[in-house]
């Protein structure tokens, strides 16, 4: 985003937000107590006021709210994910449409499911024209997922062949976007017989884990090579299938855990020289959480890369908070928005 370090206004707006809260954590998602608040906001010196228009709500929102992220504070304002216009900051962005993401917004500091956002003026992303506010909130965590795994492993490549455990998870279809956007060849595994549910540059062929060996699969699949790089989404119950399909030398990524404890075969690790790889963005601040989004911005304005349908139906506004919760915490398989 260009004009970043422009001269702020001499006086900063100050804004009555309405915000969802968090008062408390909750003993489960049934639980959950958000309630409405108004929150008076002012940006420092290096920091812009948001309108917000849309905010996705994450897993990992809820889970926060249950007391799963034990460096959530409360109380607090959840919310990771934003689209909106500045309203406040430096002359040459306000206006501008804007969305972002973050690590430390709603989880240690007051987030996203409010009116308004106080957040750097460097972690801004600009929206691309084509796209609605409501795709843009959607993009946050799942992309800047798939954006940093692919990062840390070594992009794919046309020679490769991806594995995608969850491939129907918002970040699974994250991450096969950018794998046949690069030209690799993408195998996708879900729980049962499905087709692939997302946009995608190349074929995505399928395994249903619920009738085939996945590992075998994958095998038969590559010529016995196995996969380059396996995309775990869901951790534990698929670690020894993904190990057992990586190719020589290959790399799996793993973004999340059920039971957390597996077994390891460390033998097979060091002899097939694989390389594990563990991604956290509740790590990153709304900075680099920025930084790593402006890497995909090309490819949406290109449409390489493609935003999450938004159904109606999965639009709600602050006060249906605790609805939209549940929601992502249950069977929905829509990306859930919150619209101020």
């Amino acid at each position: 985003m260009n004009s970043l370090t422009a001269k702020a206004s001499a006086q900063p707006l100050h804004v009555t937000a309405t915000c969802v809260r968090l008062n408390a954590k909750a003993a489960e998602a049934s639980a959950i107590a958000p309630v409405i608040e108004q929150h008076d906001l002012v940006r420092g010196p290096d920091d812009v006021l948001v309108e917000i228009h849309a905010a996705a709500v994450n897993p990992s929102d809820v889970k926060a709210a249950t007391g799963l992220m034990p460096y959530a504070v409360f109380p607090r304002t959840p919310g990771r994910d934003f689209a909106g216009v500045v309203v406040d900051g430096p002359a040459a962005l306000i206006g501008r449409e804007v969305f972002g993401s973050s690590g430390d917004l709603g989880i240690r500091r007051d987030g996203t499911h409010a009116s308004h956002l106080v957040v750097e003026a460097s972690a801004l992303v600009e929206k691309p024209q084509t796209m609605s506010m409501a795709e843009a909130a959607g993009i946050g965590v799942p992309f800047v997922t798939a954006i940093e795994g692919f990062r840390r492993t070594g992009q794919p490549t046309p020679q490769e062949t991806v594995l995608i455990m969850g491939i129907n998870g918002k970040v699974g279809q994250a991450a096969a976007q950018l794998a046949t956007w690069r030209g690799a060849r993408v195998i996708g595994v879900a729980r049962r017989g499905e087709p692939y549910e997302g946009h995608a540059n190349g074929p995505v062929e399928m395994i249903d884990a619920s009738r085939e060996d996945v590992a075998a699969r994958v095998r038969e699949m590559t010529g016995g090579k196995g996969a380059d790089i396996v995309f775990n989404t869901v951790g534990d119950p698929y670690f020894q299938a993904a190990h057992k399909a990586l190719a020589l030398a290959g790399r799996q990524i793993l973004i999340a855990a059920v039971d957390k404890i597996v077994q390891f075969n460390i033998l097979e690790f060091y002899r097939g020289r694989h390389t594990y790889v563990g991604v956290d963005t509740l790590a990153f601040s709304s900075v680099e959480s920025g930084a790593v989004l402006r890497e995909a911005v090309a490819g949406f304005a290109s449409s390489h890369l493609k935003p999450y349908p938004i159904r109606k139906e999965a639009i709600y506004p602050l006060s249906d908070a605790k609805a939209a919760y549940l929601a992502v915490i249950g069977s929905a398989r829509d990306r859930i928005v919150l619209k101020p």
